[in-house]
């Protein structure tokens, strides 16, 4: 729920439950910005990806013109468990096929980069995962690049 909110200003003192009720807000719109991955019948990561310019938070942090035709991959979250294991990479490539699939012809993603970043600091996705699926960085910054891919 992070890029929904107006700004990083409290964001750390928000409960799950008014995270929770933002998300039921969004789905009472019909914003539908994500995708899980199972195990079985089990939930194991989650992707969001949606039209970029919809993140009013994200597009003004990093200075972004508008741009109706890019999409952004803004947030990965896999089970502890399941960490480490290939899944988010897995998520990845299901998600670009069926942006592919939707005829979505540009996708950005936002990583963190270093190499000594905790797991609570990748919750962009790490910059490695994103080079190898072919994304390449179109703006280049020493600890937030953008990343680009075009898909179609």
């Amino acid at each position: 729920m992070a890029w929904w909110v107006p700004s990083w200003e409290g964001w750390g003192e928000r409960t799950a439950e008014e995270n929770r009720a933002l998300r039921e807000q969004l789905l009472a719109r019909g914003e539908y910005d994500g995708y899980l991955l199972y195990d079985g019948g089990d939930p194991i990561a989650w992707c969001q990806v949606g039209r970029r310019d919809r993140l009013e938070k994200l597009v003004r942090q990093f200075g972004l013109e508008p741009d109706r035709d890019a999409w952004a991959i803004t947030c990965f979250e896999v089970a502890r468990e399941r960490r480490r294991q290939g899944v988010a990479s897995l998520l990845l490539r299901r998600v670009l096929e069926d942006l592919r699939a939707r005829r979505v012809t540009r996708v950005q993603a936002f990583p963190r980069r270093g190499s000594e970043l905790a797991a609570g600091e990748l919750w962009t996705g790490p910059e490695s995962m994103f080079r190898r699926a072919g994304f390449a960085v179109v703006r280049d910054d020493p600890d937030r690049p953008v990343l680009e891919l075009a898909t179609g």
